[in-house]
């Protein structure tokens, strides 16, 4: 038994360049056009509808996948979500804690799950199994539905571009998590 301390693996050479590989890595989510007043991405996740519908449609675990860093936990709600229901979620933002309650719009196990924000955008995670056992997900900021005051709002003060950072950093956590 030797007494020299424990040493991390070598990482695996690529014989081509002679250079270390790195490790595994997510695909970084790619724009998808969805709309007027719509920000959304996509990223194909090593795994199926059915493994990721029940974490996105928990209000307990959406958490888990924010991005944003403004999720905190489920104040209130169902473990999955049906159309019609409330939770409420604890947020931070500028750190400022609040509390946001949301209704369920959309909600079709391992398709869609989609939520109404008090001041009228939606966010929605859409779901398409391949069929080999990965899904391409899609998550949207859709303030489509917010009067044009609220939209332009929404504009002047770059929620769009703050809301596409936070969906792409949502999406690779997701698709980490099946590397």
């Amino acid at each position: 038994m030797s007494n020299e301390p424990e040493r991390a693996s070598q990482p695996t050479v690529n014989p081509e360049t002679g250079l270390p590989t790195s490790a595994p890595q997510a695909g970084w989510p790619e724009p998808v056009d969805t709309g007027p007043l719509q920000v959304s991405y996509r990223i194909r996740v090593n795994a199926p509808a059915s493994e990721l519908y029940p974490i996105l449609a928990n209000p307990h675990r959406h958490h888990e996948v924010d991005g944003s860093a403004t999720v905190q936990y489920a104040k209130s709600g169902p473990d999955l979500v049906r159309v019609g229901d409330e939770f409420s979620v604890a947020m931070k933002m500028f750190g400022v804690p609040y509390t946001m309650t949301l209704v369920v719009t959309a909600a079709d196990e391992d398709e869609v799950v989609e939520w109404k924000h008090p001041g009228g955008h939606r966010w929605r995670w859409r779901f398409e199994d391949q069929g080999d056992g990965s899904t391409v997900v899609t998550e949207t900021f859709d303030y489509s539905w917010t009067r044009h005051v609220v939209a332009r709002g929404y504009e002047l003060t770059r929620r769009p571009q703050d809301n596409a950072n936070g969906i792409r950093a949502s999406l690779t956590r997701l698709a980490g998590r099946y590397l």
